[in-house]
């Protein structure tokens, strides 16, 4: 059977307002967020917390996803209840690739890297200890929902009316970027960027997802059932 060309139909303002709304997130939100919080404290005249603050920041990023593709995600989703068990059986597949592929690709970047270490995984479990239900609601539902439209829905599948190639490396790279930049920033070592190859094969299997899926809901799901796993594994 034939894949599925996957579902865009963004209108320009979505296209227009998602680039804005995935620079926010990629670059410009990880370096303000802290400045922002410390704002609204100072004008509250008390402390969020650190949990709190996690929590706001991925509500509001939850919130603006939805007001900035409304209908790409209306779409979606009536593409998605109009053939779930195929959508369900794409994501299926992509959660067996994840895992074979990614044991592969970590046995290979073993010969490369001598720390293999996955800082987003580190960063995961240290939040859990000190709020394990918040952080599974961030982790199992408002980051794969919100990084699958901007990264799959958007990025992915813009590029890919154009070139699939390029909507690949693309979407993988900076997706991988995302993971890791801030720890080389913060540390001042560029040495950090070279664990982006840990992020390039779940990329690439995440818009394989969504290809085949032909809608955003089969990247959603594989990436929240593989953030609930690791999430379960540490709690």
């Amino acid at each position: 059977m034939a894949k599925r060309r996957p579902l865009t139909g963004m209108t320009q303002s979505e296209r227009l307002l998602g680039g804005v709304l995935l620079l926010l997130y990629l670059v410009v939100l990880p370096l303000t967020a802290d400045r922002a919080f410390g704002l609204v404290e100072q004008l509250m005249g008390w402390e969020l917390g650190e949990n709190v603050r996690n929590a706001a920041y991925y509500y509001v990023l939850f919130a603006l996803t939805v007001l900035v593709f409304g209908s790409f995600l209306a779409r979606a989703t009536r593409d998605f209840l109009s053939r779930i068990w195929s959508v369900l059986g794409s994501a299926c597949l992509g959660l067996v690739a994840f895992f074979g592929l990614g044991e592969l690709s970590a046995r290979v970047l073993g010969l490369v890297l001598t720390e293999q270490a996955n800082l987003n995984d580190a960063a995961i479990s240290a939040k859990v200890g000190a709020a394990p239900y918040s952080t599974a609601v961030i982790v199992v539902l408002l980051a794969p929902f919100v990084e699958e439209t901007l990264f799959r829905g958007y990025l992915f599948g813009n590029i890919r009316e154009f070139s699939r190639p390029a909507a690949y490396a693309a979407s993988s790279l900076l997706f991988a970027l995302l993971h890791v930049w801030q720890f080389a920033a913060v540390n001042h070592s560029w040495t950090y960027l070279l664990q982006m190859l840990q992020y390039l094969v779940p990329g690439l299997v995440m818009a394989w997802t969504y290809e085949r899926s032909g809608t955003l809901w089969g990247s959603v799901l594989l990436h929240a059932a593989v953030n609930g796993l690791a999430v379960a594994a540490l709690l």
